[in-house]
């Protein structure tokens, strides 16, 4: 398999959805709890990275084989389209898998089992999004399970390597002993992540969504009965629409009850261009382009939310 090839299989252009989540977890580690752990953190991102691709070449590989479809085999699927071995691609996500793992298994015996419970449920959600006789992409959840996996998981676990000392939610597990566990932390500090990850979550499922709503019809030929197949294409424009604006809703509330300081205002910046984005998205619907637009509106809303974090550390070292 020739590197480009590899690239295009784990499609290494869309990982952007998932360094936001990294890069907006440190930045909030750093401003609202005041601390960040970069070599755990370093090493978390090349774990986070590599499971990504894995999640990714199992969703191309399991399309390619359940694909009812043989023109979509062989002339959209990338495993079809460059002519891969369907072993030797079997075998690479097996070996990304387990590097992922050690990885995540390191991690938790650094910090606690909380981080060890929280992947597990994301490589759980990640695997079978694709995977397993009733796959959660081909049923009308692939929007809250990628946007909850990804805006909110990422995030609370990089928070949580950067603040596992602080506990603001931790798992005590006494395994050697009578097998006592409990589960600590501090509910407002929670409620803070969960607000402050929302964004993410909302940017994120809105490139399923926006996927699903560009190929309907393909979806249906594969029997792939996806949320927008349920709600109809005019009702998912709407919801496309809606969980975008309600990111701004996100930050006005976080910061009337104190999760953000000011400059995180800077987020309401972007909100003409987000509008056109999303005029332009309705007018080209279902052309293959318009799928760009969810990308685009991710990348312009996260942008200026990491923007605003930066700006408010600084505010907090000047004052």
């Amino acid at each position: 398999m020739s590197l480009s090839a590899f690239w295009e299989l784990v499609e290494i252009r869309t990982k952007i959805a998932s360094l936001f989540p990294f890069i907006i977890g440190v930045l909030f580690s750093l401003s609202y709890f005041g601390q960040v752990h970069w070599g755990l953190t370093l090493i978390f991102f090349v774990g986070m990275l590599i499971f990504d691709m894995t999640t990714t070449a199992i969703n191309n590989f399991m399309d390619y084989r359940k694909a009812k479809s043989e023109t979509y085999r062989e002339t959209e699927n990338v495993i079809g389209v460059e002519k891969l071995n369907v072993r030797h691609v079997s075998w690479l996500i097996i070996g990304m898998l387990v590097i992922a793992a050690l990885i995540g298994g390191y991690l938790s015996f650094q910090t606690g089992w909380l981080l060890l419970l929280m992947g597990l449920v994301c490589c759980f959600i990640g695997v079978f999004y694709t995977a397993g006789p009733i796959p959660l992409s081909r049923m009308p959840l692939g929007e809250i399970f990628s946007g909850f996996t990804m805006g909110l998981g990422i995030f609370a676990m990089v928070v949580y390597i950067n603040t596992y000392d602080l506990r603001p939610f931790y798992l005590t597990l006494d395994l050697l002993g009578d097998g006592g566990f409990a589960l600590t932390g501090n509910l407002w500090q929670l409620v803070a992540v969960f607000v402050a990850a929302l964004p993410m979550v909302f940017t994120i499922a809105d490139i399923m969504l926006a996927n699903n709503l560009r190929d309907l019809e393909t979806d249906i030929k594969n029997h792939r009965y996806t949320l927008v197949y349920y709600l109809g294409r005019e009702q998912g424009i709407k919801l496309f629409g809606g969980l975008v604006y309600t990111c701004y809703g996100i930050i006005l509330l976080g910061l009337v009850v104190g999760i953000y300081q000011w400059p995180i205002l800077i987020t309401w910046l972007t909100l003409p261009k987000i509008r056109q984005n999303l005029a332009n998205h309705r007018q080209e619907l279902p052309a293959p382009h318009s799928f760009v637009y969810s990308l685009k509106n991710m990348v312009l809303f996260n942008s200026s939310y990491a923007l605003g974090l930066l700006l408010s550390l600084l505010w907090q070292w000047f004052l």
